[in-house]
């Protein structure tokens, strides 16, 4: 989309996120993971179940382990920290059942690790939404409660590339359009 210096800050930081898999290593301040902490905080979840639970990831020992179960993903052991995420199917269950459990947990932690993508590009830094990795694995690194499902590494850290923007499919592919309108 061209010419979007006239867009709401907002929309500017949807169209400008890129998945980064290269980082520099300096450490985030503790408060702008603050402010990452927050942004997945705010996601909205059905029914306000917030059915998620992030691990923030500092030691390089053990993001050089994620990296190992996310099928050799070396990036992930680059960046400064790793947020984990990862969905807590029975707190959507007590609420909404099986299609809470099997469906809004998912929904709501993906609308949580897409709040931590904005809120990270909004801060100057690169991210990208791991989902390739051995979920055995990453329970064993991080010695997770058995009720965590961990969905999503997100490495976050000071971009060392400026990705390229993707292709899009056109939106006459993605978007039907039903016209309200009798006549």
């Amino acid at each position: 989309m061209s010419g979007n210096q006239a867009l709401p800050e907002t929309i500017r930081t949807i169209l400008n996120r890129r998945s980064c898999r290269a980082f520099y290593p300096e450490p985030l301040p503790e408060a702008h993971v603050q402010v990452l902490l927050e942004a997945v905080r705010w996601a909205p979840s059905a029914g306000n179940r917030q059915p998620w639970h992030v691990f923030v990831v500092l030691n390089k020992q053990v993001r050089e382990e994620l990296a190992d179960a996310a099928y050799g993903q070396e990036f992930l052991a680059r960046a400064p920290v790793v947020f984990v995420m990862c969905a807590i199917p029975f707190q959507s269950a007590s609420r909404y059942g099986l299609r809470g459990e099997t469906l809004y947990v998912y929904q709501d932690t993906a609308a949580a690790v897409q709040n931590l993508l904005l809120a990270a590009t909004a801060l100057g830094y690169g991210s990208c939404w791991v989902g390739a990795f051995d979920e055995r694995w990453v329970r064993e690194v991080l010695e997770l409660p058995a009720e965590y499902r961990p969905v999503a590494l997100v490495p976050v850290g000071l971009p060392a590339e400026e990705p390229e923007p993707p292709e899009r499919r056109p939106l006459k592919e993605i978007a039907t359009f039903i016209d309200s309108q009798e006549g």
